[in-house]
């Protein structure tokens, strides 16, 4: 894939939409692509946050392990963002996200993302939409374990 057509990919991802083609050309040759296999892990719950990953193409899944086993929490698509909460929170990973079909991504580091943030202050605030909507998904998936669980 040629850095043009890495640009038109980034442009359709909401979090980047409203960024010029400069430098979200400068985003695509300064961030890492890479390629896992299904089953191969982009990161792993526990692990010290050094980077956020773009779906570029294919399919994930984000899981956490409890003590009765690894609980799947979400699937990630093309033009979804993981492991920014790690970056963001300087806390430990909170999940393992691993290929669930082959998957494409780009690698941006810890460094690059806090200077995407501090340039385009819309990044943020597209971070804190998706942050605020798993938080919501995650709450009604709690509810619903309790209304379950609850005696009848």
């Amino acid at each position: 894939m040629s850095i043009n057509q890495e640009v038109e990919l980034l442009r359709n991802i909401p979090l980047f939409a409203k960024i010029e083609p400069s430098k979200l050309k400068l985003l695509a040759f300064t961030s890492e692509r890479l390629s896992y296999q299904p089953d191969q892990v982009l990161c792993r719950q526990g692990d010290i946050g050094d980077a956020a990953y773009i779906i570029i193409d294919g399919e994930a899944a984000v899981r956490i392990a409890t003590p009765s086993g690894d609980i799947e929490v979400a699937r990630l698509g093309r033009g979804d963002v993981v492991g920014e909460i790690a970056i963001l929170c300087d806390v430990p990973r909170t999940a393992t996200v691993s290929a669930v079909e082959r998957v494409t991504a780009l690698k941006i580091t810890k460094e690059l993302f806090f200077r995407l943030i501090n340039e385009f202050p819309q990044i943020a605030i597209e971070i804190m939409r998706e942050l605020a909507g798993r938080l919501e998904r995650t709450n009604a998936q709690l509810r619903d374990a309790v209304t379950r669980s609850a005696p009848q």
